[in-house]
Protein backbone atom coordinates (compact mmCIF):
# COMPACT_ATOMS: atom_id res chain seq x y z
CA UNK A 1 0.00 0.00 0.00
CA UNK A 2 2.96 2.39 0.77
CA UNK A 3 4.69 1.82 -2.16
CA UNK A 4 1.78 2.37 -4.38
CA UNK A 5 1.16 5.63 -3.12
CA UNK A 6 4.42 7.08 -3.35
CA UNK A 7 4.05 5.88 -7.13
CA UNK A 8 1.09 7.73 -7.74
CA UNK A 9 2.40 10.95 -5.75
CA UNK A 10 5.42 10.77 -7.90
CA UNK A 11 3.17 10.36 -11.07
CA UNK A 12 1.45 12.92 -9.46
CA UNK A 13 4.31 15.57 -9.11
CA UNK A 14 5.66 14.27 -12.74
CA UNK A 15 1.94 15.60 -14.15
CA UNK A 16 1.91 18.73 -12.42
CA UNK A 17 5.43 19.25 -14.03
CA UNK A 18 4.34 18.27 -17.37
CA UNK A 19 1.16 20.76 -16.85
CA UNK A 20 3.44 23.91 -15.65
CA UNK A 21 5.46 22.92 -18.70
CA UNK A 22 3.02 23.34 -21.41
CA UNK A 23 1.67 26.49 -19.64
CA UNK A 24 4.84 27.79 -19.95
CA UNK A 25 5.53 26.77 -23.21
CA UNK A 26 2.01 28.01 -24.32
CA UNK A 27 3.09 32.07 -22.40
CA UNK A 28 6.17 31.80 -24.48
CA UNK A 29 4.85 30.83 -27.90
CA UNK A 30 2.18 33.62 -27.43
CA UNK A 31 4.91 36.26 -26.79
CA UNK A 32 7.10 35.58 -29.51
CA UNK A 33 4.06 36.06 -31.53
CA UNK A 34 3.06 39.50 -29.94
CA UNK A 35 5.95 41.36 -28.67
CA UNK A 36 7.62 43.42 -30.71
CA UNK A 37 11.08 43.41 -31.94
CA UNK A 38 12.99 46.55 -33.32
CA UNK A 39 15.84 45.25 -35.56
CA UNK A 40 18.46 47.47 -37.05
CA UNK A 41 20.16 46.93 -40.16
CA UNK A 42 23.17 48.96 -42.87
CA UNK A 43 22.72 49.06 -46.39
CA UNK A 44 25.99 50.07 -48.06
CA UNK A 45 26.28 51.97 -51.32
CA UNK A 46 28.97 53.45 -53.07
CA UNK A 47 26.22 55.20 -55.60
CA UNK A 48 24.20 56.11 -52.71
CA UNK A 49 22.91 60.32 -53.32
CA UNK A 50 24.94 61.95 -50.98
CA UNK A 51 21.67 63.48 -49.65
CA UNK A 52 20.47 60.11 -48.45
CA UNK A 53 23.42 58.80 -46.64
CA UNK A 54 21.92 58.34 -43.30
CA UNK A 55 18.56 58.06 -44.61
CA UNK A 56 16.41 55.95 -42.24
CA UNK A 57 13.69 53.50 -43.65
CA UNK A 58 10.95 51.84 -41.57
CA UNK A 59 9.97 48.09 -43.82
CA UNK A 60 6.69 46.35 -42.57
CA UNK A 61 5.17 43.87 -43.85
CA UNK A 62 2.67 40.57 -43.72
CA UNK A 63 0.50 42.19 -40.90
CA UNK A 64 -2.42 39.99 -42.02
CA UNK A 65 -5.05 41.90 -40.11
CA UNK A 66 -3.16 41.72 -36.77
CA UNK A 67 -3.61 44.68 -33.90
CA UNK A 68 -0.51 45.31 -31.71
CA UNK A 69 -2.04 47.65 -29.21
CA UNK A 70 -5.91 48.87 -29.56
CA UNK A 71 -6.28 50.55 -33.25
CA UNK A 72 -2.27 49.73 -33.53
CA UNK A 73 -1.13 51.72 -31.14
CA UNK A 74 2.13 49.85 -30.17
CA UNK A 75 3.04 49.31 -33.21
CA UNK A 76 2.93 52.66 -34.07
CA UNK A 77 4.80 54.02 -30.93
CA UNK A 78 7.52 51.52 -32.29
CA UNK A 79 7.78 52.68 -35.52
CA UNK A 80 7.16 56.49 -33.96
CA UNK A 81 10.23 55.69 -31.75
CA UNK A 82 13.04 55.49 -35.16
CA UNK A 83 11.81 58.87 -36.68
CA UNK A 84 12.35 57.30 -40.00
CA UNK A 85 12.72 59.47 -43.52
CA UNK A 86 10.05 57.01 -44.63
CA UNK A 87 7.64 53.80 -44.28
CA UNK A 88 7.91 51.09 -46.85
CA UNK A 89 4.84 48.51 -46.05
CA UNK A 90 5.54 45.52 -48.72
CA UNK A 91 2.36 43.92 -48.58
CA UNK A 92 -0.44 41.24 -46.67
CA UNK A 93 -1.52 44.32 -44.36
CA UNK A 94 -4.48 41.97 -44.54
CA UNK A 95 -4.92 38.28 -44.58
CA UNK A 96 -7.37 35.58 -46.76
CA UNK A 97 -8.14 33.55 -43.86
CA UNK A 98 -9.07 36.09 -41.02
CA UNK A 99 -11.90 38.45 -40.68
CA UNK A 100 -10.52 41.84 -42.09
CA UNK A 101 -11.49 44.49 -38.66
CA UNK A 102 -13.86 47.08 -39.63
CA UNK A 103 -11.92 50.13 -39.82
CA UNK A 104 -8.30 48.40 -39.71
CA UNK A 105 -7.02 49.29 -42.97
CA UNK A 106 -7.81 53.12 -42.91
CA UNK A 107 -7.02 53.10 -38.93
CA UNK A 108 -3.28 51.69 -39.68
CA UNK A 109 -2.86 53.52 -42.79
CA UNK A 110 -3.93 56.86 -40.84
CA UNK A 111 -1.62 56.29 -38.33
CA UNK A 112 1.88 55.17 -40.27
CA UNK A 113 1.28 58.79 -42.79
CA UNK A 114 0.95 60.51 -39.98
CA UNK A 115 4.60 59.40 -38.68
CA UNK A 116 6.51 59.95 -42.09
CA UNK A 117 5.71 59.53 -45.63
CA UNK A 118 4.19 56.02 -46.23
CA UNK A 119 4.29 53.50 -49.57
CA UNK A 120 2.85 50.87 -50.26
CA UNK A 121 2.64 47.46 -52.38
CA UNK A 122 0.24 44.75 -52.30
CA UNK A 123 1.43 41.13 -51.25
CA UNK A 124 -0.46 37.73 -52.42
CA UNK A 125 -3.31 38.16 -49.46
CA UNK A 126 -4.13 41.60 -50.80
CA UNK A 127 -6.08 40.10 -54.01
CA UNK A 128 -6.70 36.61 -52.53
CA UNK A 129 -8.92 38.48 -50.02
CA UNK A 130 -10.50 40.94 -53.30
CA UNK A 131 -11.70 44.25 -53.80
CA UNK A 132 -8.25 45.69 -54.67
CA UNK A 133 -9.18 48.93 -56.14
CA UNK A 134 -11.26 49.71 -52.69
CA UNK A 135 -8.30 48.83 -50.45
CA UNK A 136 -6.21 50.89 -52.41
CA UNK A 137 -8.72 53.91 -52.34
CA UNK A 138 -9.18 53.60 -48.50
CA UNK A 139 -5.07 53.38 -48.02
CA UNK A 140 -4.83 56.85 -50.53
CA UNK A 141 -7.49 58.39 -48.57
CA UNK A 142 -5.38 58.22 -45.36
CA UNK A 143 -1.80 59.40 -46.90
CA UNK A 144 -0.47 56.13 -48.33
CA UNK A 145 0.97 56.57 -52.00
CA UNK A 146 0.41 53.27 -53.59
CA UNK A 147 2.81 52.44 -55.92
CA UNK A 148 1.04 50.05 -58.45
CA UNK A 149 3.33 49.26 -61.11
CA UNK A 150 4.71 53.01 -60.57
CA UNK A 151 7.81 54.75 -59.85
CA UNK A 152 8.03 57.89 -58.02
CA UNK A 153 11.29 60.45 -57.21
CA UNK A 154 12.07 61.19 -53.87
CA UNK A 155 14.03 64.08 -52.56
CA UNK A 156 16.47 64.78 -49.32
CA UNK A 157 19.16 67.52 -49.44
CA UNK A 158 18.90 68.49 -52.89
CA UNK A 159 19.83 64.86 -54.19
CA UNK A 160 17.23 62.35 -55.65
CA UNK A 161 16.27 59.04 -56.01
CA UNK A 162 13.64 56.75 -57.79
CA UNK A 163 11.74 54.45 -55.59
CA UNK A 164 9.35 51.91 -57.44
CA UNK A 165 6.56 49.65 -56.51
CA UNK A 166 5.06 46.69 -58.09
CA UNK A 167 1.78 44.43 -57.86
CA UNK A 168 2.00 41.17 -56.75
CA UNK A 169 2.06 38.69 -59.66
CA UNK A 170 -1.49 37.30 -57.88
CA UNK A 171 -2.80 40.84 -59.60
CA UNK A 172 -4.23 41.80 -62.92
CA UNK A 173 -3.36 39.32 -65.34
CA UNK A 174 -2.14 41.45 -68.20
CA UNK A 175 -0.55 44.46 -65.64
CA UNK A 176 2.39 45.77 -65.85
CA UNK A 177 5.88 43.50 -66.13
CA UNK A 178 8.50 44.38 -63.28
CA UNK A 179 11.20 43.99 -66.87
CA UNK A 180 8.83 46.64 -68.23
CA UNK A 181 8.13 48.90 -65.42
CA UNK A 182 12.28 48.94 -64.98
CA UNK A 183 12.45 49.88 -68.60
CA UNK A 184 10.11 52.66 -68.51
CA UNK A 185 11.66 53.73 -65.01
CA UNK A 186 15.72 53.96 -66.64
CA UNK A 187 13.84 55.43 -70.03
CA UNK A 188 12.05 58.37 -67.85
CA UNK A 189 14.26 59.34 -65.37
CA UNK A 190 15.79 62.71 -65.22
CA UNK A 191 19.05 62.23 -63.93
CA UNK A 192 21.00 59.70 -66.28
CA UNK A 193 21.28 55.90 -64.67
CA UNK A 194 19.55 56.27 -61.03
CA UNK A 195 19.89 55.09 -57.98
CA UNK A 196 16.60 53.51 -57.13
CA UNK A 197 14.25 51.17 -55.16
CA UNK A 198 12.10 48.44 -55.98
CA UNK A 199 9.05 47.72 -53.64
CA UNK A 200 8.14 43.78 -54.47
CA UNK A 201 6.25 41.44 -51.97
CA UNK A 202 7.97 38.55 -52.87
CA UNK A 203 11.51 37.77 -51.44
CA UNK A 204 11.61 34.21 -53.53
CA UNK A 205 11.32 36.14 -56.61
CA UNK A 206 14.68 37.97 -55.90
CA UNK A 207 17.07 35.58 -57.64
CA UNK A 208 16.03 34.97 -60.75
CA UNK A 209 13.95 37.90 -61.69
CA UNK A 210 13.67 41.05 -59.33
CA UNK A 211 18.09 41.30 -59.07
CA UNK A 212 17.93 41.14 -62.27
CA UNK A 213 16.08 44.47 -62.99
CA UNK A 214 18.75 47.02 -62.41
CA UNK A 215 17.81 48.05 -58.74
CA UNK A 216 20.46 48.83 -55.89
CA UNK A 217 17.69 47.63 -53.23
CA UNK A 218 15.07 45.36 -53.51
CA UNK A 219 12.68 45.50 -50.30
CA UNK A 220 10.11 42.43 -50.13
CA UNK A 221 8.50 40.60 -46.81
CA UNK A 222 6.37 37.44 -47.56
CA UNK A 223 9.32 35.15 -46.08
CA UNK A 224 7.61 35.46 -42.65
CA UNK A 225 11.82 34.91 -41.45
CA UNK A 226 11.06 31.41 -42.11
CA UNK A 227 8.19 31.07 -39.67
CA UNK A 228 10.43 29.06 -37.65
CA UNK A 229 14.06 30.47 -36.54
CA UNK A 230 16.79 28.13 -35.01
CA UNK A 231 20.46 28.98 -34.79
CA UNK A 232 22.27 28.74 -37.99
CA UNK A 233 19.66 28.52 -40.18
CA UNK A 234 17.88 31.09 -42.85
CA UNK A 235 14.58 29.84 -41.00
CA UNK A 236 13.09 26.84 -41.02
CA UNK A 237 9.52 26.39 -43.14
CA UNK A 238 9.11 28.64 -46.11
CA UNK A 239 5.07 30.36 -46.72
CA UNK A 240 4.67 27.13 -49.08
CA UNK A 241 5.60 25.16 -46.60
CA UNK A 242 8.71 23.84 -48.17
CA UNK A 243 12.17 23.13 -45.69
CA UNK A 244 15.64 25.47 -45.28
CA UNK A 245 14.25 28.59 -47.68
CA UNK A 246 16.68 31.01 -48.03
CA UNK A 247 16.21 35.31 -48.54
CA UNK A 248 13.92 35.02 -45.15
CA UNK A 249 15.55 37.63 -43.39
CA UNK A 250 18.03 40.48 -43.43
CA UNK A 251 20.42 41.65 -46.52
CA UNK A 252 20.83 39.28 -49.59
CA UNK A 253 23.13 40.07 -52.60
CA UNK A 254 22.65 38.94 -55.98
CA UNK A 255 23.62 40.32 -59.99
CA UNK A 256 24.51 42.98 -58.16
CA UNK A 257 21.26 44.07 -56.35
CA UNK A 258 20.87 44.45 -52.89
CA UNK A 259 17.91 42.33 -51.13
CA UNK A 260 16.32 43.44 -47.72
CA UNK A 261 13.44 41.00 -46.33
CA UNK A 262 11.76 41.53 -43.41
CA UNK A 263 10.48 38.71 -41.11
CA UNK A 264 7.34 40.66 -41.20
CA UNK A 265 4.62 41.18 -38.55
CA UNK A 266 1.46 39.11 -38.43
CA UNK A 267 0.65 35.48 -39.09
CA UNK A 268 -1.46 33.51 -41.84
CA UNK A 269 -4.54 31.57 -40.71
CA UNK A 270 -4.00 29.70 -37.41
CA UNK A 271 -0.31 29.63 -38.25
CA UNK A 272 2.18 30.91 -35.67
CA UNK A 273 5.69 31.64 -35.54
CA UNK A 274 9.07 30.05 -33.03
CA UNK A 275 11.85 32.04 -32.01
CA UNK A 276 10.66 34.95 -34.63
CA UNK A 277 9.08 37.71 -33.18
CA UNK A 278 7.34 40.32 -35.24
CA UNK A 279 9.71 42.78 -36.95
CA UNK A 280 9.27 46.90 -36.80
CA UNK A 281 12.47 47.30 -39.44
CA UNK A 282 14.98 49.80 -39.41
CA UNK A 283 17.02 50.06 -42.53
CA UNK A 284 19.57 53.22 -42.88
CA UNK A 285 21.27 53.56 -45.96
CA UNK A 286 24.47 54.67 -46.05
CA UNK A 287 27.53 55.52 -48.54
CA UNK A 288 30.32 53.19 -48.13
Amino acid sequence: MGRRSKRSRRRGRGGLLLLALAVLAGLYVHWGNTALQTTFFRAYFGNLPDGFDGCRLVVLGDLHSTYFGEKNETLLEAVRAQEPEYIFLVGDLVDAFREVPGGYVQETAAGLADIAPTYYVTGNHEWAVGDVPELKKNLESQGVTVLSNQFVTLEQKKSHLVLAGIDDPNGYADQKSPEDLAAELQAASAYGDPFWILLAHRNDHFPGQYSRLGADLVISGHGHGGVIRLPFTDGLVSTDRTFFPSYTAGLYRENGSLLFVTRGLGNTGPSFRLFNRPEVAVVTLQRG
